[in-house]
């Protein structure tokens, strides 16, 4: 059981917004004071969520997050409550139900026995990065890969944003092929590596931490044939280029991370680089990309 904590809770306007407040409320709390949460909403606008291991000073927060939106009517909407004792990890793992994806199927490891001998199980826990495979874009990417795979067999593939590794480890597992996985954090680059010995993949999936395409290793290992990259919208059109650059002749691309109005944006920039769109994923208001290389 874990003790009770206190947490703080607002919708900000946009990401710049969030992300300010963010580093505002990170320079105030030591990591083991505060544990920070923002996600995009479908509207557009953001949660930021902040749990405490002690009551927070809910005046000073507010006076704070009116600092940096420069609007007390925004801070006022700031929510406080206390989250009463739970066994979040038991919890957790009654709502991870394993999530089929064409042949894949990510599950958590109390779920190892309800894999059919005909899919291929993914086992990945919840971590501190991002992609259980329950997220409608992680989905996306997998119906994408599975798609993708009965018509094309990559030789030099990439998951460029891996987060958990589940992309990477799934493409991996199915062409039993080497594949290079990024990340720009270092957390995250330990889960993936970890994940992929747990699936027995370790020795396919090269984990490194870079930053969008800046590291000698993608120019050593590339052109890639596949790339997959579930990260934003806004990162995704930024890395078009870099991206469009490291492809081999009629490579894919699977890109996902987007809300559904952002994939018009996305795929005009990949456009501009010499790639069509293929296939168009709509999940839970997410949009997962297929794309192919016409240079």
């Amino acid at each position: 059981m874990t003790p009770p904590t206190h947490r703080a809770s607002i919708t900000l306007p946009d990401e710049s917004t969030a992300r300010r407040v963010v580093d505002a409320l990170s320079e105030l709390y030591f990591e083991d004071q505060a544990a920070f949460a923002a996600f995009e909403r479908p509207d557009g606008r953001w949660d930021v969520t902040v749990h405490f291991a002690e009551a927070p000073d809910q005046a000073l927060l507010r006076e704070l997050v009116g600092q940096v939106v420069s609007r007390q009517d925004v801070a006022s909407t700031l929510v406080f409550d206390t989250i009463e004792a739970k066994d979040w990890v038991k919890a957790s793992l009654e709502d991870l139900v394993p999530v089929a994806a064409g042949r894949f199927i990510v599950h958590g490891q109390h779920d190892r026995h309800r894999i059919p001998p005909n899919k291929l199980g993914i086992e990945i826990e919840a971590a501190l990065a991002f992609g259980t495979g329950h997220h409608g874009t992680t989905r996306g990417c997998l119906l994408l890969l599975d798609h993708v795979l009965k018509a094309y067999q990559p030789r030099r593939m990439l998951d460029l944003g891996t987060g958990t590794g589940v992309l990477g480890i799934a493409a991996a597992k199915a062409q039993h092929r080497k594949v290079l996985a990024s990340d720009i954090d270092p957390p995250s680059v330990r889960v993936a590596e970890e994940n992929a010995r747990l699936n027995g993949a370790g020795h396919l999936v090269d984990v490194i931490r870079a930053t969008g395409f800046a590291a000698p290793r993608f120019a050593e290992d590339g052109p890639f044939d596949l790339v997959l990259a579930n990260i934003l919208a806004n990162p995704l059109r930024q890395l078009a280029g870099p991206m469009a650059r490291h492809l081999a002749s009629s490579a894919q691309v699977i890109l996902s991370g987007l809300l559904t109005h952002q994939a018009p944006a996305v795929i005009a920039a990949y456009r501009a680089r010499g790639l069509v769109p293929l296939r168009h994923l709509k999940i839970e208001g997410w949009s997962s990309l297929l794309l192919r290389s016409v240079r």
